[in-house]
């Protein structure tokens, strides 16, 4: 159900406005049937001011409740320190049934008592999934209401990438608007941001420090415009990356040239608590003519000593591996033992979304990738190859049908991932973290006030990068 007014949607039978605070007067029928309405109307609803008040009411109920976002630095810390150690964490891309798929991996933690997991999107997915920041923090934090997780849940800025060409063309035109995006962020609560200038390195030059000087140069600006924006009492959790995903794998000579450099140039702030690097992955996947992926073969020797490296060296908490989604099942217990910090994971989950989609609405949804995307084909590329790469751009456009599905085709998507995700806690090993995490994760609530969610959104524009 949409709620139709301010009255209706602040004054119901669950909750309260009082004093220009939310009141929970039911915190059992909140749950069971107001969170659903609310969710409803920020995805389904036409009207922005209820949608804005929607996501005051859900950081509003998050903070009373005990669901807090929250920076994983001291955690990050305490893996660098080697102080704990035997997991990865795994963090996810959810890019579409955002509402749903956070219950089933709220569900999953809270079977296994697991707290070391994040959610995360990168710059481009904020673009064609049609998920701001703050939609995307509110429908986390309601879906673990719903569920009745309590405690720190983090959410992160993946991929947060300078694209080169434009860089190098014109510098304030790249930088200033990933800046924006970036304070646009952290206002909704992303407290764990991956800064991406790998795209700067520069391999015909003739020494590493040359390669990686533009990469580390912008990393540590960035990192300083964190450090200004963070909120008070918050030390955000900011990742950094030596090589482009998808390219040639990363080294230990590469690793020490970038953070030599960037511990030069950030002086005596906090830096990176985290180093992504390239092992032999790529994101989503080599598609082959028939649609399907080919075998990734993971370079774990440099997982496990760029880990190491990190960790010893610099005391940040490991390597992080992106574009690992699609990779073979037996391959994820290993990442645990290498010392891996972090897991980015993304495609997988779209793909089972996208296998259980009614036949009706996919045909639909394919009919307009031919018809939008069709410059994107590439001349050797199969028509399977094709909606593959691209199906991910028809997620923004198609958010509101696939939101409305029946409740027995989102109850199966739920289910089905719901055993994905038990399957990746337990090979990656955070069972029993949640205890870790309230130990070492410094809780900070962050409650804004109504008139700060009534304010305009800003007009990001085309948002482009890796994802």
């Amino acid at each position: 159900m949409i709620y139709k007014s301010q009255e209706e949607l602040l004054n119901n039978e669950a909750i309260a406005e009082e004093n220009g605070k939310i009141v929970i007067k039911d915190e059992k029928l909140f749950r069971e049937k107001v969170i659903d309405n609310i969710v409803d109307t920020i995805i389904l609803g036409e009207n922005q001011d209820l949608k804005r008040l929607a996501y005051w009411i859900a950081n509003s109920c998050g903070a009373q409740l005990g669901v807090v976002p929250s920076s994983m630095q001291g955690l990050y810390e305490a893996m660098g320190t080697k102080e704990i150690s035997g997991f990865t964490v795994p963090a996810m891309n959810i890019r579409t049934l955002t509402f749903d798929l956070t219950r089933a991996v709220f569900r999953s933690a809270l079977k296994i008592n697991a707290g070391a997991f994040i959610f995360e999107i990168a710059k481009s997915e904020i673009g064609y999934t049609d998920q701001r920041p703050v939609e995307y923090t509110s429908i986390i934090t309601l879906a673990a209401l719903k569920e009745g997780y309590r405690g720190a849940i983090f959410i992160q800025g993946d991929h947060f990438q300078v694209k080169a060409a434009t860089y190098l063309k014109n510098p304030e035109a790249e930088i200033n608007p990933l800046k924006e995006l970036i304070q646009e962020a952290i206002e909704a609560n992303f407290l764990n941001i991956d800064i991406d200038t790998s795209t700067l390195v520069d391999l015909s030059k003739s020494t590493l420090e040359e390669q990686q000087k533009l990469n580390y140069d912008l990393c540590a600006s960035i990192t300083k415009t964190i450090r200004q924006l963070q909120p008070e009492g918050v030390e955000i959790s900011i990742g950094g990356e030596i090589g482009e995903v998808g390219g040639k794998n990363s080294t230990a000579e590469e690793l020490n040239a970038f953070m030599q450099g960037y511990i030069k140039e950030i002086g005596s702030l906090k830096g990176i608590s985290k180093i992504s690097i390239q092992t032999g992955t790529s994101h989503g996947g080599v598609v082959l003519p028939d649609g399907s992926i080919a075998k990734v073969s993971i370079d774990f020797d440099t997982l496990k000593k760029l880990s190491e490296i990190a960790k010893t060296e610099y005391k940040m908490s490991g390597a992080v591996q992106h574009g690992a989604s699609t990779l073979p099942n037996e391959a994820f217990n290993r990442f645990p033992d290498t010392g891996c910090a972090e897991i980015h994971l993304a495609t997988q989950f779209q793909n089972i979304v996208y296998d259980y989609l009614p036949i009706p609405l996919k045909e639909k949804i394919y009919e307009w990738l031919h018809k939008e995307c069709a410059e994107e084909k590439k001349a050797d590329w199969t028509d399977d190859q094709f909606i593959y790469k691209t199906r991910k751009k028809a997620l923004g456009v198609f958010k509101k049908d696939i939101h409305s599905l029946s409740v027995d085709a989102k109850t199966k998507i739920s289910s089905v991932l719901e055993e994905e995700f038990s399957f990746l806690f337990e090979q990656l090993r955070i069972k029993d973290t949640k205890p870790i995490v309230d130990t070492h994760v410094k809780v900070v609530v962050v409650e804004k006030s109504k008139a700060e969610f009534l304010k305009e959104e800003r007009d990001l524009g085309v948002l482009e990068g890796a994802d």
